[in-house]
């Protein structure tokens, strides 16, 4: 098949509140870019769909044809479905990659976890570069990891390396499987916490109202702390580097001087912390990555 004139990448990071597209050329460079919402109530399929119809747009404004295609999920990626990714309605029965392949008619196409995606991007172009183990941390809706050895992300097993969401966070055992962290620690937490303590502006309102000393700085002090602990064993059992920190709540100062300040006293070999330079845009570019390594070799 003939390569077109003007091809280009694609780059989609599906998520529960939003959809951020990304059409680039052959090199990666991102020329195009827009955020949908996911509408996540009317379901899975009308997700994907205006996302790709959207896409194809976004290409054709740029003068260009897909030839290549990365795409960021949650959940853990499967040829057969996705798992652990329950916020849209009918998205782990998606075979995502296949039903990507079909809609633009594009035979190269890579899938993964959208903090796995993120990983790529630190890797190729951003902080982990030159760092080695690396520790992406996603504090946004959710809360994730994702692992960096030899300039590869590792992806475990069944592809679950990092889902520290399902972290333990109290003394009762046998648990049940859900992700306890994250409904100690992520925005979704912050902004249900925000509302049961009548602080306006959900999670970043709530870390405004913490710079003050009293209840609300207490609290978000606890939740802190239960986020410390975990990341304190991934350190010891990793040893990275440099830890780099994606996501909406990665990027309150607050947050990042408490976080730093708990691991730095805690740790025998405290690794570097940093916010990402795309902090927002790790997994669109990461997925751009991908979509880079993914497209037909030039003949």
């Amino acid at each position: 098949m003939e390569r077109p004139a003007n091809p280009r990448l694609l780059g989609i990071d599906f998520g529960g509140t939003k959809m951020a597209i990304g059409v680039g050329d052959t090199d990666g460079r991102l020329l195009a870019s827009e955020r949908l919402p996911t509408i996540a109530e009317q379901g899975a399929q009308q997700a994907l769909t205006r996302a790709l119809d959207r896409a194809c747009e976004l290409a054709e404004q740029t003068g260009g044809t897909i030839v290549a295609a990365g795409i960021a999920s949650p959940g853990v990626v499967h040829d057969h479905g996705i798992e652990l990714a329950p916020n849209v309605p009918g998205w782990e029965q998606l075979r995502l990659g296949e039903a990507v392949r079909a809609h633009l008619n594009l035979a190269h196409v890579r899938v993964t976890n959208d903090l796995k995606a993120a990983a790529y991007a630190e890797l190729r172009l951003g902080a982990l570069r030159d760092a080695d183990p690396g520790l992406v941390v996603g504090l946004g809706t959710g809360v994730a990891a994702a692992v960096t050895v030899n300039g590869e992300v590792l992806p475990g097993r069944h592809g679950a390396a990092g889902e520290i969401a399902y972290g333990l966070t109290d003394l009762s055992w046998p648990p049940r499987l859900e992700p306890m962290l994250e409904a100690t620690f992520s925005g979704r937490a912050l902004d249900e916490l925000a509302q049961r303590l009548g602080v306006d502006g959900r999670a970043a309102g709530l870390c405004a109202a913490a710079e003050q000393p009293g209840p609300v700085r207490d609290q978000l002090h606890l939740r802190v702390d239960e986020l410390a602990r975990q990341l304190v064993t991934c350190c010891l059992l990793l040893d990275p580097q440099r830890i780099v920190l994606v996501g909406s709540v990665a990027g309150n100062d607050l947050v990042r001087e408490l976080l730093t300040e708990r691991l730095t006293h805690t740790l025998p070999y405290p690794p570097e912390i940093v916010l990402s330079d795309f902090a927002q845009d790790a997994a669109l570019l990461g997925a751009l990555v991908m979509a880079t390594e993914a497209q037909p070799a030039v003949v």
